[in-house]
């Protein structure tokens, strides 16, 4: 099946179904309303075509209520939506000899939608579609100049509004990805966060299976508060800045997720990973940061030193909060080992 390219869909499909039904059942009713007082001008639809279009959104309704959002998103449900709104209105306008307050209110709703939800290609298409189809209705209704004039006044008005619209939902939606990015990603080490972490590791524990399971690395700077204290808190943070490089050179991608869980403390989730392959590579860790010393500002190296504990999940029944448990008992163990050491809990 093919798929709507991208710049036609909505930006959130859910809130689009959301509002689409909300908006056919607002319709519904006013035909409903309409089809009980009957029409009260001539370029009215006859009572018969209203009460049909009445049955006809309520099932459109039930339908965006009961399809899966992204299969209509993809289909292009929301934008065909706008559009075949808008080819319906002007249809049964022009079929009754013209157009009417009621039709212009409803091409004032399927601007808004689209403004709201399309994203910007689709919402001006929506507009412009909407814009010539208010024309055919003014001027099939009315005489030349008083439909131009109607025309000119009412288009500019949709134009003006969609356009307006489109930016605003632009704007939010750069605003939101810049608080979402601020979400997911550390500022001082370019390292994810731990809201990131957990989802990534409940995806991982799901699918674990008992040939090779999950791993959980938690580490920490061996007395990190001495840095701050002797050297100031720049030389701190230049230590996690370090600390996360090396961390990143040691580990791929595409099986690992790296995550600063707060202060001087880092997490590294394995993906498909043995309990002994996570000890050795914990070990690797170890190793390259103790062969890596950290420059100073006035250019003195400083051998970093790092605790870690490791923790294994075999099967995807292990619960998160009893991974992180496992994993923290094991670095605490290793501090108190002696620090500078990789210790593995037992399970």
């Amino acid at each position: 099946m093919r798929t709507l390219p991208p710049s036609l869909r909505a930006r959130e499909p859910r809130a689009a179904a959301r509002t689409a039904v909300i908006v056919l059942l607002v319709c519904s009713a006013m035909m409903a309303l309409v089809g009980v007082l009957g029409p009260s001008a001539e370029g009215d639809a006859s009572r018969p075509v209203v009460w049909a279009c009445v049955v006809g959104l309520l099932v459109v309704a039930g339908i965006y209520h009961g399809v899966p959002s992204q299969r209509l998103d993809r289909v292009g449900a929301f934008l065909g939506l706008a559009l075949v709104g808008v080819t319906v209105l002007c249809t049964l306008a022009v079929s009754a000899g013209g157009t009417s307050t009621r039709s212009q209110a409803f091409l004032v709703f399927v601007v808004l939608y689209a403004g709201f939800h399309l994203r910007t290609a689709g919402a001006l298409l929506v507009t412009a579609q909407t814009v010539v189809a208010g024309g055919i209705m003014l001027f099939t209704s009315s005489k030349v100049d008083s439909a131009l004039t109607d025309f000119l006044f009412f288009g500019t008005m949709l134009g003006v509004t969609g356009v307006l619209l489109s930016r605003s939902a632009n704007s939010q939606e750069r605003l939101v990805g810049a608080l979402q990015r601020q979400a997911d990603v550390d500022a001082l080490t370019g390292l994810v966060t731990r809201r990131v972490l957990d989802q990534a590791l409940s995806t991982a524990l799901a699918r674990t299976g008992s040939e090779h399971g999950t791993a959980l690395l938690l580490m920490d700077v061996d007395e990190f508060k001495s840095i701050n204290d002797a050297h100031g808190h720049l030389a701190g943070d230049d230590a996690l800045v370090h600390l996360a490089r090396i961390i990143r050179q040691q580990t791929r991608a595409g099986d690992a997720v790296v995550s600063r869980m707060g202060g001087d403390e880092i997490a590294v989730l394995l993906r498909s990973c043995s309990r002994e392959d996570a000890v050795r590579r914990a070990q690797q860790l170890l190793d390259a940061v103790r062969g890596e010393p950290l420059v100073l500002p006035d250019g003195t190296l400083y051998g970093l030193s790092i605790s870690l504990g490791v923790a294994h999940a075999e099967r995807g029944t292990e619960e998160l909060r009893t991974l992180y448990a496992a994993a923290d008992d094991a670095l605490y163990a290793a501090k108190r080992g002696g620090r500078g050491r990789v210790e593995a809990a037992f399970g």
